[in-house]
């Protein structure tokens, strides 16, 4: 199972005038609950529950939706702006037919050639640069050749008469330009005074139509610069006769455009809207969408007190079901204020996921991230807690308005359940990957479930499954960015934390096996025992080794001070009276619990320096102290500062000092003889008091102790003797 490391013992019953004040202590945890509930409906305001359901399209409806008065189901402004512009597509364009154009470049043909002809000059170069400045004054550019030729009053009367005529002549039945006709098919509405009559589109002459018909009147086709002269005067002076009236055209469109109803259904009062059973569409959709917005506008909209009310109460008691579940199960952390916060926060983190979700069109409940709440809480608590908590969130999610008639709660209970159960504990990163994986298959098989009960595609099939995978590794890989906060917040420390402690080169560990190395033996020693013992009665055992590493790292000031590290029989006790003697070893719990604090040792493991000696004497120096002064005025500093053991781990951390101290005293230490020493250390203790906090049953003890001998009797099995002739060490072994 995972790790689940208090930083505080587990509390007991405290004294009658130690309780707290009921009122305060449970508002606390209400208040909590309430924050959420109202969080929750500020993130969802629409209320929960109460509305009727909007079934995702293609869903199976499970229950019959019934309109409970008439109302209507608007198209989105992109509909009805598409709609619109559709028919007003369909509209005919006006052209309109303008006589004065025709007068116009008659006019102005006249008057240049009238203007040309009045800039007579005696000589030939004379008259050539008269009739071109002449003809700039009218937007006519001439060559040389061409003002020559226009020089000549018989030819400049003959092109003068010739355009006349194809202007007369086709102008007056109406010619368009070939840009007024872009974009434009079928047929079109021409205007000719007070009459319209609608004529295709191709039946209008073009500028191009008026220069083809316009060679049969050419007056000099054989002359190449009168040829390019008579396709010059009708290009300068030709006027459209028909044109686009672009006001009429968008007036006629605007018409249309008004006609298009902004409603897509109207509903009538006791209309179904679909059936139980049914399939739903997306007309159904649409329909159940409207009903909703309409029902939030009849009672006031969200901001209505009823509806606010009601909203907060269904958030609160869905919450208050966890919240009971925790007081049953795991009441530890309804009195811890900080395990609260964590559930408070991830609760929010999975709530504000959600609502983003929510913004997604199409809805996709895959995304709502369950599955990141229930790996945070299994790998902090336990499975059990972490399942019940991603169950909770998977009903209040799927309560919400917008998640209702989706899958929303079937989809996260399975994925929740699965993240639950599968993130038991960490402790490789390959890992990681497993915890996706089963994630992922959950979501497929969830996928799979709904899409052959509803009759999706296989690609409807494997969108919703991809959608689940991505959900499981982003939950996986933000959870595990997140537990270091988690283990702040709760001061509760993860199978992670305690590996990262394991590691024997860490700074304080390192010190210990250089500064102080038998005490390091000792503690290597020692943390066999403890995480054999730990381990065979379900205890912690990675906690239980971890925090006998740092259970003496007091030592570290002052090492030689302390029998395991002298050497050569050298004892600077000797030369100091029974209580200073006493303080020096009573402080190694202080200065130990120094180093913790500026090496931010995590709580659970900090826990082993004081308990492990508990409030136990230190009863060599008392006995001289006894021996010299008699019984000491100040028994105290002969005593630990304690507290005494509160967990399984720190209580057979201290059985496991006493053991492994008392079994090295040992001349020859059978197994006979190590069992005595073990069950004498364990009866000791007991009767001291020392395990009165302990969670240790007497039966656990029984386990304990059998765990100790086997592994005492490992570490100190009986060797054979190696012959001496080769170089073998006896048992009488002695160098030369």
């Amino acid at each position: 199972m995972g790790v689940r490391i208090p930083s505080e013992p587990v509390p007991t019953t405290p004294e009658p005038g130690q309780r707290p004040d009921p009122l305060l202590y449970h508002g606390v945890r209400v208040g909590i609950l309430l924050g959420l509930a109202v969080i929750t409906y500020a993130l969802f305001p629409s209320a929960a529950a109460v509305d009727y359901p909007i079934f995702e399209i293609g869903s199976v409806a499970t229950e019959n939706v019934i309109a409970p008065f008439a109302y209507t189901v608007p198209k989105t402004q992109a509909e009805l702006t598409a709609e619109r512009e559709e028919l007003a597509g369909s509209v005919k364009p006006s052209f309109v037919y303008l006589p004065a154009a025709l007068d116009s470049s008659i006019d102005a043909l006249d008057s240049t050639m009238a203007e040309i002809a009045d800039s007579g000059q005696t000589n030939e170069r004379g008259r050539v640069l008269a009739v071109q400045r002449a003809a700039v004054l009218h937007d006519l550019r001439l060559t040389p050749a061409e003002a020559e030729y226009l020089a000549i009053p018989t030819r400049r009367r003959a092109m003068q008469d010739a355009v006349r005529r194809v202007f007369s002549r086709w102008l007056s039945s109406g010619i368009t330009t070939t840009s007024q006709l872009e974009g434009v098919r079928g047929d079109i509405i021409l205007k000719r005074g007070a009459e319209e009559r609608s004529v295709p589109v191709d039946s209008l002459l073009t500028f191009g139509s008026l220069l083809s018909r316009a060679r049969q009147m050419h007056p000099d086709p054989n002359s190449s610069v009168g040829d390019a002269l008579y396709l010059k005067l009708l290009s300068t002076f030709f006027r459209p006769t028909v044109a686009l009236d672009r006001a009429d055209t968008e007036r006629r469109r605007q018409e249309l455009r008004n006609t298009i109803d902004p409603n897509k259904y109207t509903v009538r009062s006791g209309e179904k809207i679909v059936g139980e059973h049914e399939v739903v569409g997306r007309a159904e959709f649409e329909k159940m969408r409207a009903l909703h917005e309409s029902m939030q506008a009849r009672s006031g909209g969200e901001r209505a007190v009823s509806r606010i009310v009601g909203g907060i109460l269904y958030n609160a008691l869905v919450l208050a079901i966890f919240g009971i579940a925790v007081v049953l199960f795991r009441p530890q952390l309804y009195d811890s204020l900080r395990a609260l916060a964590l559930f408070a926060l991830v609760f929010l983190l999975v709530l504000g996921g959600s609502a983003i979700t929510a913004h997604l069109q199409p809805v996709h409940p895959e995304l709502v991230p369950v599955a990141l709440a229930a790996i945070i809480l299994s790998l902090m608590f336990d499975p059990r807690i972490s399942m019940i908590a991603a169950m909770i969130l998977a009903v209040l999610v799927g309560g919400q308005s917008v998640f209702r008639g989706t899958n929303a709660l079937f989809l996260n209970l399975v994925g929740g359940a699965a993240a639950a159960l599968s993130a038991r504990v960490l402790l490789r990163r390959e890992q990681a990957y497993q915890y996706v994986l089963v994630i992922s298959v959950a979501y497929l098989f969830a996928a799979l479930a709904i899409g052959l009960t509803l009759g999706w595609t296989a690609g409807e099939i494997a969108r919703s499954s991809a959608l689940g995978v991505v959900n499981g590794a982003v939950s996986v890989i933000v959870a595990v960015f997140l537990i270091p906060l988690a283990e702040r917040v709760t001061g509760t420390t993860t199978h992670l934390t305690l590996i990262e402690y394991s590691d024997l080169n860490r700074p304080l560990l390192k010190r210990l096996s250089l500064e102080a190395p038998g005490t390091y033996a000792h503690t290597i020693a020692m943390a066999n025992l403890v995480e054999a013992a730990c381990t065979a009665i379900g205890a912690n055992g990675l906690l239980g080794r971890v925090g006998t590493y740092y259970h003496d790292i007091g030592k570290l000031n002052r090492p030689q001070y302390f029998a395991e590290n002298q050497a050569g029989g050298r004892n600077p006790h000797d030369k100091l009276n029974p209580g200073t003697s006493a303080s020096i070893i009573r402080d190694h719990i202080r200065e130990g619990l120094a180093l913790a604090s500026e090496h931010h040792l995590p709580a659970a493991i900090t826990a082993f320096i004081p308990e492990h000696h508990g409030t136990g004497q230190i009863t060599y120096f008392l006995e001289r102290a006894k021996e010299r002064d008699g019984l000491p005025r100040n028994a105290e500093i002969f005593a630990y500062p304690g507290p005494i053991p509160q967990t399984a781990e720190t209580a057979i951390c201290m059985l496991a000092d006493g053991v492994e101290a008392s079994v090295r005293v040992l001349a020859d230490p059978t197994p006979g003889k190590i069992r005595e020493v073990i069950d004498h250390i364990v009866r000791q203790r007991i009767e001291q008091g020392q395990l009165a906090n302990a969670p240790l049953t007497l039966q656990q003890l029984d386990v304990v102790k059998d765990q100790f001998a086997r592994v005492l009797a490992g570490m100190y099995h009986n060797r054979i003797d190696y012959p001496a002739a080769s170089g073998g060490v006896t048992s009488e072994f002695a160098s030369v």
